[in-house]
Parts: structure tokens; C-alpha cells; sequence
């Protein structure tokens, strides 16, 4: 006799544990952060047959440097020392990037502000008059802006 009281209370006690489990389980998805809003930015890119690249923060989203990737691609051939930005001095470009490509830059790259760097003669393939260059800025592993000019 004494088990027909106790089955009502072991249902009970399931039942509340189930209900705790499901409550522990959507609160902990719904605790996780949504996806950040993918960047969004114009930019503009200069190149001189001397190596030289200016990109230029047209408009949109500040970025973190630290965030940033850049990779360089000369007619179609990715170069074969990319820019490690933000740098100060590495293989393959000379010293002294400016703007967001400089390791000592402080603060996110805003619109109105360029960035620029010199691929060195030692890199290949080389820029020369007429070259079609191409950069890609990622931010995050998501491109945010590719970039045609001309040498």
C-alpha cells in the first residue's frame, strides 16, 4: 500500500526535474551573443609604380587595426611576403607604414584617414607602371573591401 502514495510524488519530481533541464537549456542558448554586424566601409586605393600603397577610409564603420588583414595580389599573383599589419618593419616591405598599418597607431581607423605601405624591391612580383594591384582587407576572417588600381 505504501507504493501508491509514493508514485504520485515520483511522477511530481520528474516532472520538475524535466521542467529545470528545459529552463537551464534555453537560458543558456539564449545567453549566448548574437552575431556582431558585419563591417561596413568604403575605401579607395592609390598604387605608384615605386611600391606604394595608399588606402584611403572613405566612409562607414571604424575598424581595430588589430582586427585587420591585408593581402596583396599583383595581376593576378599574390605577393610572396604579405603585410603582417598593423607593422613597423618586415621582411618585404619597407619600414614605417603609416596610418592603421603601423603597429605604433592607437585608436581604430576612421573615415578620412589613410593608411599606406611600400612593398620592398625584394618582394615579388614587384609593381611596375601598369601593373593591376589588388587588395583585400579582412576584418575578423570576413572581407570587408577588395581593391583594383593601376601602377
Amino acid at each position: 500500500m505504501p507504493s501508491r502514495g509514493l508514485t504520485p510524488v515520483v511522477g511530481v519530481v520528474c516532472l520538475l526535474a524535466v521542467t529545470v533541464l528545459l529552463a537551464v537549456t534555453v537560458g543558456a542558448t539564449a545567453s549566448i551573443d548574437p552575431p556582431a554586424e558585419p563591417t561596413v566601409a568604403a575605401f579607395e586605393l592609390t598604387v605608384d609604380s615605386t611600391g606604394e600603397l595608399r588606402v584611403i577610409h572613405l566612409s562607414g564603420d571604424a575598424i581595430d587595426p588589430d582586427d585587420l588583414s591585408v593581402r596583396v595580389r599583383v595581376d593576378g599573383e599574390s605577393l610572396d611576403e604579405q603585410p603582417p599589419v598593423p607593422f613597423f618593419s618586415e621582411r618585404g616591405f619597407e619600414s614605417a607604414p603609416t596610418g592603421a598599418f603601423n603597429s605604433a597607431t592607437t585608436g581604430r581607423w576612421r573615415a578620412g584617414e589613410t593608411a599606406s605601405l611600400r612593398v620592398a624591391e625584394t618582394n615579388r612580383p614587384t609593381i611596375e607602371a601598369g601593373d593591376t594591384v589588388t587588395v583585400r582587407l579582412v576584418e575578423n576572417d570576413t572581407v570587408i573591401a577588395t581593391l583594383d588600381a593601376t601602377a
